[in-house]
């Protein structure tokens, strides 16, 4: 044999060897290379340029839509949090299927090219409600949540030990995309500087995650949150915004891991709103120039938020003192709420251009949006007229108010009722000395509205009425705190109320199945009455109108906003759907986000409103508008003196 046939053969021998490594399978790696300072995948050196999306405030068949967005924005990776409280809202009842089906997400990720950074808590924080931890927690009062408390570890054990085998799969070892899990979420800002509870769930994901997975943990960029944040054998990482000084933020994780990659975990592309303050907005000049900072450093870093999405139902979180966040989580991303495309995406992209490929083809395209416009609405029945319908449990009697929680109510409104025990003939106080309204009560004497307590803000109103007299307040649920030492947020009445020096004893309450019976069609027309009086306020009352889509016009239906002209604060739910919470009588968030599958072509869509306040079909027809164009930055329409700075994650930014 000559040796140029030689030489051949064992060439095309060499390729078969390489075509059979690869065809079996190299084993796929993904390390922390404390040597050369970098993430090694596959034995190369690798860099994450990811962006926050979280699935849950998202439509399930808008995932697809978003994550091509973020890919083509050239990412390489996401990240996401996994809220226990979503995927178990009572213990040991589970939910991963439809815009729960997190498995479904990693796939989708995974196929478009993206790889994961996985948060699963168990707090996340997120401006979600609780910061992602079950209300039901709460069943023991004085739990210490985020710490080595007997009864939340073992709620986190089996909680985890239903969640984390499930992710095992989708781990980049396994095959999967998940490159690197959190575990727990900026605890160097929480109270209880636990170690033992850090080291414990250390140990819990490595029992159930294997040894290979890196595990990391975030903290503002301080050597104060580092301090209790982080834990040996778990990577530092830190979070920072745009506008400060990217060195002194990476010498705060250099004085954790003097070696190692630089990460950004949370890299602030907006901010978060509450209702009662202005819109926040951070241009896009100054995002694009601190994401150079850190790229030029050869840092990782993920973009907190690249779609914030929305607050749907009662998701929305609050922060304290006492403020709830809207429905809308907007976050003044890279892409809107509804997906849609910004300037702000586009100058990112334009940065990432300098250190990565971006991939080749065209960007998918912003959602049409359709104003379908004005919907007449017709008045249902009041909270009180409906409630046989509404309270599915029935009526709980105690001496003295009982919490959500111990009614066994997560979400949503609970009616308390009492008796005056005296003559009120002159106005009488009616007060919560403890401010025990979590979070916002609307009450009425004998029907008829006599005002509003609210959590921090009014805490007393005057009331007048017969010994005997019928005293209803209904309580609102408007988000639990989600960050901070206050996240043991009970609602209801969690004090007592006073009437003048009495204390008000001889309760009934009735939890609230609102939702169930929204989506099951229970809700009587209003009885016929007297021309309604003027007030300034109006019993919670429902409403009701409905709109057809034509079937024969291509591409209908798609995706709208609904506006409350001329109404205050309530609820609103399309075919049964609920869309969340409209403040605009508050501001700054006018419009609601409506995505186009929860519309129809096939039958009529009905739209129920329950406005809390004031209605302004007392006066006359009235109606919802759909619109095309949202409105988030209205001007705010509350200036309460006593309304302390809000929450800045700790001023990182």
């Amino acid at each position: 044999m000559s040796v140029l046939r030689l030489g051949s053969v064992l060439l095309l021998l060499f390729l078969f060897l390489l075509l059979l490594g690869h065809s079996l399978g190299a084993p796929r790696t993904f390390s922390v290379d404390y040597k050369n300072d970098c993430f090694r995948k596959d034995g190369e050196e690798f860099r994450y340029i990811s962006g926050s999306i979280h699935y849950g405030r998202i439509p399930r068949v808008y995932w697809k839509d978003r994550l091509l967005k973020m890919y083509m924005a050239g990412l390489n990776a996401i990240q996401t949090y996994v809220p226990w409280n979503y995927h178990e809202e009572s213990p040991g009842r589970y939910s991963f299927t439809g815009d729960r089906d997190l498995e479904y997400f990693l796939k989708l990720a995974q196929d478009i090219g993206l790889l994961v950074i996985l948060r699963p808590g168990p707090y996340i924080c997120a401006e979600w409600d609780m910061g992602g931890l079950p209300a039901w927690l709460l069943n023991k009062k004085d739990i210490v949540l985020r710490s080595s408390d007997p009864d939340y570890i073992a709620a986190v054990d089996k909680w985890m030990g239903k969640l984390l085998p499930m992710m095992k799969p989708y781990l980049y070892q396994n095959g999967g995309p998940v490159i690197t899990v959190q575990v727990e979420n900026e605890y160097g800002s929480y109270f209880a500087c636990d170690y033992n509870y850090l080291r414990h769930l250390t140990k819990l994901f490595r029992s159930h995650l294997g040894d290979d997975v890196v595990l990391f943990t975030t903290d503002g960029a301080g050597v104060g949150y580092l301090k209790c944040g982080s834990i040996q054998g778990v990577y530092a990482t830190v979070d920072f915004g745009p506008g400060g000084n990217v060195t002194a933020a990476f010498d705060a994780q250099r004085h954790a891991e003097p070696h190692g990659p630089l990460v950004n975990s949370e890299f602030y592309t907006g901010w978060l709103d509450h209702w009662g303050s202005p819109h926040s907005a951070v241009s896009s000049a100054i995002v694009a120039k601190s994401l150079n900072e850190i790229l030029v450093v050869g840092a990782n870093v993920n973009l907190y938020m690249f779609i914030g999405g929305t607050n749907f139902g009662y998701w929305n979180g609050a922060n304290s003192p006492y403020a709830a966040q809207p429905t809308s989580y907007d976050y003044d991303a890279p892409l809107t709420e509804a997906g849609d495309l910004t300037e702000k995406y586009f100058a990112i992209r334009e940065v990432i251009k300098m250190y990565r490929k971006i991939p080749e083809g065209p960007i998918p395209p912003t959602t049409p949006k359709y104003a379908y416009g004005t919907v007449a609405m017709k008045k249902l029945q009041t909270i009180s007229e409906a409630l046989e319908k509404l309270s599915f449990s029935g009526p709980v009697k105690s001496t003295y108010p009982q919490t959500f929680t111990e009614l066994n109510q997560v979400f949503g409104f609970v009616l308390y009722r009492t008796a005056l025990p005296v003559d009120c003939s002159t106005p009488t106080p009616l007060s919560s000395p403890l401010n025990g309204v979590h979070d916002r009560a609307y009450v009425s004497v004998d029907g008829v509205t006599v005002g509003i307590l609210e959590r921090n803000i009014a805490i007393t109103i005057n009331v007048t009425g017969k010994a005997g007299s019928q005293l209803d307040i209904l309580v609102e649920n408007m988000g639990r705190i989600n960050y901070g030492k206050d996240i043991n947020d009970f609602k209801g009445l969690v004090t007592n109320l006073t009437l003048g020096k009495d204390t008000l004893t001889g309760w009934t309450m009735y939890s609230l199945s609102i939702d169930e019976a929204v989506s099951q069609g229970l809700l009587g027309e209003a009885k016929p009455t007297d021309a309604p009086q003027p007030a300034a306020l109006s019993l919670p009352t429902f409403y009701k109108g409905s709109f057809i889509i034509p079937d024969g016009i291509p591409d209908l239906p798609q995706d709208t906003y609904i506006k409350m002209p001329k109404w205050r604060k309530g609820q609103i739910w399309i075919n049964g759907f609920n869309v969340g919470r409209y403040w605009p009588a508050r501001g700054p968030q006018v419009t609601l986000f409506v995505p186009a599958n929860i519309l129809s072509t096939a039958a009529p869509n009905n739209v129920t409103v329950l406005e809390l306040e004031e209605t302004p079909c007392s006066s006359g027809p009235c109606g919802v508008e759909f619109t095309d164009t949202p409105i988030l930055n209205a001007t705010v329409q509350f200036d309460h003196k006593q309304r302390q700075k809000l929450l800045v994650k700790d001023d990182l930014l």
